[in-house]
């Protein structure tokens, strides 16, 4: 059966262990003395994100938050950003099409943008907020492997707004830092 939330413990503590050690990253993820393994989803992403803050600078925080993506789908999105590119010849072409806009990507002044008019994130099914946006930098990860394989260079993604965060959509900036036409 699939169970997301062993799924993301596993994630979160090898993406913490790679910055620290096993206990650490114990502690991070289940709590001290296990305590977390009786909270609900909602409770555990929000006081499993305040141990890994209160434990780790904010650049560190968003790296390990963003060494957790999934790669839930990504060779269906990575087949789409593929036919997206190869009908374009430009960014505003990449992101113009109906197909494109579908899939929440547009462009503005040359750079490039992808939206969610919803939180796509399972584990968040049932969190009402979130107290920061820590939790979403995986989301951040996943999209810079995903542009990264598309565009064949290295980008940056930067998180600009999460749902759950308290604001009205999800929105990232995706920075290509290469040529890709």
């Amino acid at each position: 059966m699939f169970d997301i939330r062993k799924i993301q413990e596993q994630a979160l503590f090898e993406a913490v262990q790679n910055h620290c050690d096993a206990e650490t990253a114990g502690e991070i993820v289940y709590g001290k003395g296990d305590c977390s393994k009786a909270e609900s989803n909602a409770d555990w992403v929000n006081a499993t994100m305040s141990r890994l803050e209160k434990r780790f600078d904010p650049k560190t925080t968003k790296q390990i938050r963003m060494d957790c993506q999934c790669g839930y789908g990504m060779d269906e999105k990575l087949a789409l950003l593929n036919t997206l590119k190869a009908a374009a010849s430009s960014m505003e072409e990449f992101a113009g099409s109906e197909l494109a806009m579908a899939a929440g990507l547009f462009c503005e002044n040359g750079e490039l943008f992808l939206k969610f008019l919803f939180c796509p994130c399972p584990m968040l099914a049932d969190v009402k907020r979130l107290e920061t946006k820590t939790w979403c930098q995986c989301t951040t990860g996943y999209s810079k492997v995903l542009f990264e394989k598309a565009f064949g260079c290295p980008a940056d993604v930067e998180l600009l707004k999460s749902i759950k965060a308290g604001d009205d959509i999800c929105l990232m900036k995706i920075i290509p830092r290469g040529r890709i036409w």
